[in-house]
């Protein structure tokens, strides 16, 4: 069975359209789209997602416990074929990247077993990055 996804779209904020566009394009090799001065649209591996200039507060920011981990919450990211990850890993500990949660395998050896890692770009969003050796493991339980 084939699996078809819709494409999604995500507005975040940002508070330096020069350092989105030096964090989403250079560091992580997205390719942009139409932009303004106060905003950017990027290739998200098919998925638009969108850096809009706007004060940026911490407001609703959390974490959640997960495997021994502190998630921050809210967070956004993809499910990258493990090839991937491991070269956008590499590339991120190449640009000098901070890593919130540094790449690993969560849940080993049990259903939904994952590579994860944890960023943020430069205002602050969260972003995680994973991998499934299996990915029918998605909604494992």
């Amino acid at each position: 069975m084939t699996v078809v996804r819709p494409g999604f779209h995500l507005a975040i904020p940002v508070d330096d359209i020069g350092r989105a566009r030096a964090f989403y394009g250079g560091v992580l090799g997205l390719p942009e789209g139409r932009s303004s001065d106060a905003w950017v649209d990027w290739n998200f591996y098919g998925h638009q997602v969108v850096t809009h200039r706007v004060p940026v507060t911490a407001d609703a920011e959390g974490s959640n416990p997960v495997d021994g981990h502190d998630v921050p919450v809210p967070h956004f990211g993809l499910i990258l074929p493990p090839e991937d990850f491991h070269a956008l890993a590499g590339r991120l500990r190449d640009a000098g990247v901070e890593f919130v949660i540094e790449p690993y395998v969560r849940f080993a050896g049990e259903p939904g077993e994952q590579w994860t890692m944890f960023l943020r770009d430069p205002a602050g969003n969260a972003l995680e990055f994973k991998a499934f050796a299996d990915e029918s493991q998605l909604f494992a339980k």
